[in-house]
């Protein structure tokens, strides 16, 4: 009896210390791990901010100053200037420059999201004829190079008369973008369960239904990624304005306007700095305050394919 009490009791505490080994042994190695990724992500943060911090601290310096010593020293002897703001503003021109940076960047960046997310949900709920073709033509499309694209393009809106105004950038970066951003959030979509689809239809809901009360609140995260991405995109954008605006009478916008002021200052550092500094604040600002929403719409779309 007292063999067979002893055996179980025996087992029982190995199975415990098994336990207790499998409980341990992980968070032992996250308590290790967890500074080396905060450590890692403290590198990344400080490989990140430096150019930018180097570019503010620079724009306020003098041109002497820019061109004898590099931009740390003003954090030892700090001698700073508004007047490079004040050149980079004058011939910049920065009301009609940033108006129409704005006019080219959000209904680019609305139409990409919107459509994005209807020709998503059509590929992903909906059956019609065609549907395989048209997801394959939408892959391919993602390998095409945009340079590709340029010279047609100038020669259909040469034809079309839309050479020169905004609307031409609008129909080529939406164009250019939707087939990533229908594969981004087709991945989304593709992961919302299909039970909630049965569910709307036994209610008697409409595909229209469905995809306003369903598929675009459940999708808010990955579209707001999307809209950042593509904010970003038209906003950086140098060569389409520079070739679907250049000779207009529309002021260009930021980016092409920062590259032209190499030429027209003589290659002043300094305003050059301060310039620049002013076409990536709002940028800088958005990624900033809209990051978390960004990291977990790019995570949900990957969850799918």
């Amino acid at each position: 009896m007292s063999t067979t009490n002893t055996l179980p009791a025996n087992t029982a505490s190995q199975g415990q210390e098994r336990a207790h080994r499998m409980t341990h042994v992980p968070r032992r190695r996250l308590r290790w791990g967890r500074p080396i990724v905060h450590l890692i992500v403290v590198v990344f943060m400080i490989v990140w901010f430096t150019p930018v911090l180097g570019l503010f601290v620079g724009s306020f310096r003098t041109q002497s100053d820019s061109a004898a010593t590099g931009w740390w020293h003003a954090l030892i002897a700090p001698l700073f200037t508004g007047y490079n703001y004040q050149q980079a503003l004058d011939v910049i021109g920065i009301g009609p420059s940033l108006a129409t940076s704005l006019a080219i960047t959000i209904p680019t960046t609305v139409l990409t999201t919107i459509l994005s997310a209807i020709g998503a949900y059509a590929l992903t709920r909906m059956a019609f004829i065609g549907r395989t073709v048209l997801s394959l033509l939408l892959v391919a499309l993602l390998i095409t190079p945009p340079q590709v694209t340029l010279v047609p393009m100038l020669k259909f809106f040469d034809f079309t008369g839309l050479n020169g105004t905004v609307p031409a950038l609008w129909i080529y970066e939406v164009g250019f973008t939707i087939p990533f951003g229908i594969f981004l959030v087709r991945g989304f979509i593709s992961s919302i369960p299909g039970e909630l689809f049965e569910s709307a239809h036994l209610d008697g809901a409409s595909q229209l239904r469905t995809f306003i009360s369903i598929v675009l609140p459940l999708s808010a995260p990955v579209l707001a990624s999307l809209a950042i991405m593509q904010f970003l995109w038209a906003w950086n954008d140098l060569l389409s304005p520079l070739l679907f605006l250049g000779g207009s009478s529309v002021a260009q916008p930021l980016t092409v306007n920062v590259a032209g002021l190499v030429t027209a200052t003589g290659g002043s550092q300094a305003q050059l700095m301060a310039a620049t500094f002013i076409s990536v604040l709002l940028p800088l600002i958005i990624l900033i305050t809209m990051q978390r929403f960004f990291v977990r719409g790019i995570l949900g779309g990957s969850v799918k394919g």
